[in-house]
C-alpha cells in the first residue's frame, strides 16, 4: 500500500542554522503516526514544509503520491499547526461557521463535527466559556470540516490539563477508528506512546529513529548494552541484595524501601531471577518486568530533554 505522505531528503537551512538534514521516512495509511523530539528538534520546521508554508531547501514530499505544493491535495488535508484565532464573544457554531467559509466549505458539515467532538450540546455556548480541553476540540472540529482524510497537528496536547488531554487522547484514538490518518508533532512522550501506532525521532534535525512504537521500543541502543529492567523484593532483603551482587550479569540494584530495582543485561530473565535465588535460600514475594517505556527510549537516542 503506498503511504499517505513520503517524505525525501528534506532539509531546510536558516543562514548558517540547519533545521532538519536529509529527513526521510513514510508515513503509513490508516495510522497515527507522531513526530517526536525535543523542543527546537525541528518538528514544527517538519510540519510547516508538509503543508507547504515554509518551503525546504532540499528535498521532496509527496501526499498519496502527488507532489506535495499540490493546492487540490492540500485542501484534503485537515490542519491544525497553532490555536486558530477563534472569536471569544461568540459561540462555538458561529465561530466554525467562520472556518467554514475561510475554507470554503458549506455549514451542513457543522452539526457532524461537533457531534464527532462531543460539543453538540454546547454549541451555542460562547467561545470564552469553554474549558481548555474544549476549546482544543473545537480546533480540532474545525480541521475535519469536509471530512479530510489526513490529519495534521503540531502539539495537539500542548498546554492542556491531565482531563484535557485524556479528551484529546480518546478523540485521537476515535478518529483513526473511523480510518483518518493522522500526523501529530509531540514532545509529550507518554501521550505519544498512548495513541501512536508509529513514531519518527528527531533531534537538532537529524532523524534519529523511525518505524513503528513497538519496533523503536525494542530496538537496541547504538553503543549500550541492551538492559532489562526488573523490581524484586523478599523478607530478607539483606540477604537477597547480597545475592544479587553475586549474580553475573547484574548491572547496577537500586534499593527502592521495600525492595529492589535492577538493571540487567538482557540475557537476565525473571526465571532465571527466581531459580537463582531460590537455590540460595531466598523466596521472592516480588518479581516484575518493567516494560520499557517511550521515555526510556528516547532519553537512549537523544540523551537529552531538549535542544534549546
Amino acid at each position: 500500500m503506498a503511504p499517505v505522505l513520503s517524505l525525501q531528503n528534506i532539509s531546510k537551512s536558516y543562514g548558517s542554522i540547519q533545521a532538519l538534514k536529509n529527513v526521510s521516512f513514510d508515513v503509513p495509511k490508516g495510522s497515527v503516526f507522531g513526530i517526536l523530539g525535543p523542543n527546537g528538534s525541528g518538528k514544527t520546521t517538519l510540519l510547516g514544509i508538509v503543508m507547504d508554508i515554509l518551503k525546504p531547501s532540499a528535498g521532496n514530499f509527496f501526499w498519496n503520491g502527488q507532489p506535495g505544493s499540490s493546492n487540490e491535495m492540500r485542501r484534503q488535508i485537515g490542519t491544525l499547526l497553532e490555536t486558530p484565532n477563534f472569536y471569544h464573544y461568540l459561540s462555538g457554531q458561529k465561530n466554525l461557521e467562520i472556518a467554514a467559509a475561510i475554507k470554503q466549505r458549506g455549514n451542513g458539515d457543522i452539526p457532524r463535527v461537533l457531534e464527532k467532538v462531543n460539543l453538540t450540546q454546547r454549541r451555542k455556548s460562547k467561545f470564552s466559556t469553554y474549558s481548555l480541553g474544549m476549546k482544543q476540540r473545537l480546533a480540532i472540529a474545525s480541521t475535519l470540516l469536509g471530512d479530510p482524510d489526513i490529519l495534521v497537528f503540531d502539539e495537539p496536547t500542548n498546554g492542556l490539563d491531565p482531563a484535557g488531554i485524556a479528551e484529546i487522547r480518546e478523540l485521537m484514538r476515535q478518529l483513526n477508528k473511523q480510518g483518518k490518518t493522522i500526523i501529530m508533532a509531540s514532545h509529550i512522550l507518554d501521550e505519544v506512546e498512548k495513541v501512536c501506532t508509529h513514531v519518527a525521532i528527531i533531534q537538532k534535525g537529524d532523524l534519529k529513529t523511525v518505524g513503528t512504537v513497538q519496533d523503536v521500543l525494542n530496538a537496541t541502543p547504538e553503543d549500550k548494552i541492551m538492559r532489562v529492567d526488573i523490581e524484586l523484593g523478599a523478607e530478607n532483603l539483606a540477604a537477597l541484595e547480597q545475592a544479587l551482587k553475586q549474580m553475573p550479569g547484574i548491572l547496577e540494584i537500586i534499593s527502592n524501601g521495600n525492595g529492589f530495582s535492577i538493571h540487567a543485561e538482557e540475557s537476565i530473565t525473571t526465571a532465571g531471577i527466581n531459580k537463582y535465588c531460590f537455590e540460595k535460600g531466598i523466596i521472592l514475594n516480588q518479581l516484575n518486568l518493567k516494560r520499557k517505556s517511550l521515555e526510556t527510549r528516547f532519553l537512549e537516542i537523544t540523551g537529552t530533554q531538549s535542544d534549546r
